[in-house]
């Protein structure tokens, strides 16, 4: 089978280099068109990379000798599909240019999320969600990630949402460093502290769940009408985020209802058998004092969330413990996985 040609957008940053290693020996993609600024630009991977890799394995040799372009889609060659880690600052516009160049975008930028015509796909939530774009005018299509912060805490909220209803919704988030990027937080502000302030992230955590759990209504998405609260923190903890979650449910379920609910969760990754998809979607911990990110985070190959301390809430109905990868499940290895769905789906061209 011939494979699609592949790009990155923002590759040499902490996401992009999270496509670059999970794209190695992919058996339906292949990358042959990396971008970034014009700093990097017209230098091979290898050498730009040197003193920037910020992963523990090595760069895969595939990539080391590819030249860095500009992210313009002109210099695509071929290209079918890029996936974006570029900076919020350019990505909407460059995102839109690709597309209107007939590329398809996976992107992991918060610009285009809102549009009620781009889905925020979460492959094993939403897939339905996929019909809305016919309704983008360009050639190419545009699809996003959701936030990092809030992938593990909608796939935990999806099947409950799905048998019981939701009324509104609490959570706190404890993030890791590396969900700031790099160099992200300085020394000095995170060692044996907690920031409670991330820029943006308590907005973002407010309104896409209720997007990702919501309608396709006449080409547009139409967002579930449950209310969140969002306190989002950022903790000296290298990658993992976690969050503790509350909901009031409009029916409310006996505790042995929502573990079933977890223990059966499944999606379209898991019955394609799409190359990251965990075999398990939710994995639920017994143990009092799990999840931990230094236990648990490479769970299904960081693409599992993780759940624990299922417990009844005094205020609302029932609350727990989200882990998921913040730069895996909620960055580059959903985007991954939404691609290896649009592939077996057939929204790709195969070649």
């Amino acid at each position: 089978m011939q494979k699609v040609k592949v790009g990155v957008l923002g590759a040499t940053g902490s996401v992009g280099q999270r496509f670059i290693q999970l794209l190695e020996n992919h058996p339906f993609f292949t990358v042959s068109h990396l971008a970034a600024s014009e700093k990097s630009a017209g230098q091979t991977y290898g050498d730009v990379m040197k003193s920037r890799w910020k992963i523990s394995a090595d760069i895969p040799d595939y990539a080391k000798g590819i030249v860095i372009n500009l992210p313009k889609p002109e210099d695509t060659k071929g290209v079918q599909l890029v996936f974006s880690g570029l900076d919020s600052s350019i990505a909407g516009e460059v995102e839109t240019e690709y597309a209107k160049a007939g590329v398809m975008v996976i992107s992991n930028s918060k610009n285009h999320r809102m549009d009620p015509n781009v889905p925020i796909l979460s492959a094993e939530v939403n897939t339905n969600h996929l019909e809305v774009l016919k309704a983008q005018n360009t050639p190419g299509k545009i699809i996003t990630n959701s936030n990092c912060t809030i992938m593990g805490v909608t796939i935990s909220l999806k099947p409950l949402f799905d048998l019981f209803g939701l009324e509104s919704v609490m959570l706190f988030s404890m993030q890791a460093i590396s969900g700031a990027g790099y160099p992200g937080v300085p020394t000095m502000d995170i060692l044996g502290n907690v920031v409670p302030y991330i820029s943006g992230e308590e907005d973002k955590a407010e309104e896409e769940p209720q997007k990702c759990l919501g309608t396709v209504e006449s080409g547009i998405i139409k967002s579930a009408d449950f209310k969140i609260s969002a306190h989002c923190n950022r903790v000296p903890v290298f990658d993992g985020h976690t969050v503790c979650v509350s909901a009031k449910f409009k029916k409310k379920p006996s505790k042995e209802q929502i573990l079933k609910a977890w223990k059966d969760f499944s999606g379209e990754p898991q019955k394609l058998n799409l190359p990251l998809a965990p075999k398990q979607a939710i994995l639920y911990r017994e143990e009092n004092d799990r999840p931990q990110p230094r236990l648990d985070l490479d769970t299904e190959r960081g693409m599992g969330t993780v759940i624990g301390r299922l417990r009844e809430d005094s205020i609302l109905d029932w609350k727990w413990v989200v882990l998921s990868h913040n730069t895996i499940r909620g960055a580059a290895g959903a985007a991954l996985l939404n691609a290896e769905l649009l592939f077996e789906k057939g929204l790709i061209p195969k070649g």
